[in-house]
């Protein structure tokens, strides 16, 4: 017999004391709000290093086009690869130097500098394909710096999804654009 002093065990009685029971609520109420929970603080530290790497190429990109603007990197004749070095020396090991792209152009006024992102095309391996100009200009000329990265970015938890290129990864770009300073070339 299965009876108690209560009287016999039925499938409602069994619910009631299921429910009754507060053993497991602890858990259950973390799995519920921790997977949200967790999926959040993965898209803001993601979001985080995005804007962080964004602000720190923008302030490579001043730091190193100095050396245009004062004319020293016509003075010292640097090719596309020097300045490329030189734009590298002012960056920290968050980028792969290898992988930046750097842009110099001179524009024929202000209202045709190029500042925009450019189109990247890529080859079967992925890899970028755009030949970039380096024209660091003569005295007074006005001078569009672009210096691009392709920053990996993990799909994120829910959909969340920082990527704007076809292959996945994040273009974060950083330009300025400025009239040389009235140097002489050597």
């Amino acid at each position: 017999m299965t009876a108690t002093h209560a009287g016999p065990i039925t499938k409602r009685s069994r619910w009631r004391a299921f429910l009754a029971d507060r053993k497991g609520v602890t858990a259950v109420e973390f799995a519920l709000i921790g997977t949200p929970f967790i999926a959040l603080l993965v898209a803001l530290i993601q979001t985080f290093l995005v804007f962080f790497a964004q602000q720190l190429l923008e302030t490579v990109v001043i730091q190193s086009s100095r050396m245009i603007l004062t004319g020293q990197a016509q003075g010292q004749s640097l090719t596309q690869a020097q300045f490329a070095n030189v734009v590298c020396s002012n960056v920290v090991t968050l980028f792969n130097c290898n992988k930046l792209m750097i842009d110099v152009q001179v524009a024929g006024s202000w209202t045709s500098a190029n500042t925009g992102t450019p189109s990247l095309t890529f080859d079967a391996s992925g890899n970028v394909t755009n030949s970039w100009q380096y024209n660091p200009g003569s005295p007074g000329d006005i001078v569009v710096v672009r210096v691009m990265y392709q920053w990996p970015v993990l799909l994120g938890p829910l959909g969340f999804n920082l990527s704007n290129l076809s292959n996945g990864n994040r273009l974060i770009m950083a330009s300025t654009a400025f009239k040389n300073e009235t140097f002489i070339n050597s």
